[in-house]
């Protein structure tokens, strides 16, 4: 029988001072298979309030640049359906920031990549929208097919079994002396804080993300300043069969002080 690593629990307990950084989660799990009509998802159906337009993204793609010739880059950009990514409940996840009124998130992206959409900061992806929408004021919608993109962002539908958790932070995350503390814990079993964490893997909703490739990079709100909090990460392979980055993780981060301000975004 082989030992486990020890979980957010067993390290909190040998810990304390890590109690203040648990922060619930709900990994995805999915598997390929249509989503019910009103569950939760990833691609499949989607859903839209009756009479207004789907939205586009507006922004230059790169991929189109070399086949669209002109001198203005600028006027290269040609708005492009975006493709729904995922379809999320209230009830599936509730520790979200839901806002007043709503019940389910609807995260869209651009299926290609992009360049110019975190100002200053490096980062080659798609483009990402959230829509917190109320399920009772929506109606079963056919998006426009996007005008390009690239196979690797077109997710295949998949069904999704959702397990609520606790998780905790990469180390990078940690203050120092807590740091040193959780890492003398754990070699103390023979493990590395690095490998054996408390940090749960996969589609995620809410917890922490994952500094496995950078190390942490804080990601602040462009509008406000404020430090965001990690709401999603899109893993490439299985089901969903995308690849974002070098087939790493895409994280999604919303502002606390404000989810309709734009998304900070990070691939690992």
């Amino acid at each position: 029988m082989t030992d486990l690593p020890p979980g957010p629990a067993e390290l909190v307990a040998a810990v304390p001072g890590l109690a203040r950084y648990l922060r619930p989660a709900t990994l995805l799990h999915p598997y390929a298979a249509q989503p019910a009509p009103g569950a939760s998802g990833i691609g499949g159906p989607a859903r839209w309030p009756g009479g207004e337009p789907w939205s586009h993204c507006t922004a230059r793609h790169p991929e189109e640049d070399d086949r669209i010739p002109h001198p203005d880059p600028e006027l290269r950009a040609v708005p492009t359906a975006l493709v729904p990514l995922a379809r999320i409940r209230a009830e599936d996840a509730p520790h979200l920031p839901w806002p007043e009124g709503t019940d389910l998130l609807q995260v869209l992206w651009c299926p290609n990549d992009h360049d110019d959409i975190q100002g200053e900061r490096y980062y080659y992806g798609p483009a990402v929208e959230l829509h917190w929408q109320r399920a009772a004021e929506l109606a079963p919608a056919t998006p426009p097919p996007p005008r390009h993109s690239e196979e690797e962002y077109l997710p295949q539908p998949c069904a999704l079994r959702p397990e609520q958790l606790l998780d905790l932070p990469d180390r990078d995350e940690l203050p120092e002396e807590l740091a040193r503390a959780v890492a003398e814990f754990t070699r103390r079993q023979g493990l590395e804080y690095e490998r054996d964490r408390g940090r749960a893997d996969g589609w995620k909703l809410g917890g922490w993300p994952s500094w496995h490739l950078t190390d942490l990079v804080p990601i602040d709100c462009g509008r406000c300043g404020e430090r965001m909090n990690h709401l999603l990460t899109v893993e490439s392979g299985d089901d969903p069969d995308l690849s974002v980055g070098r087939h790493g993780e895409l994280h999604v981060f919303v502002c606390p002080v404000d989810v309709a301000h734009p998304v900070g975004l990070d691939l690992q």
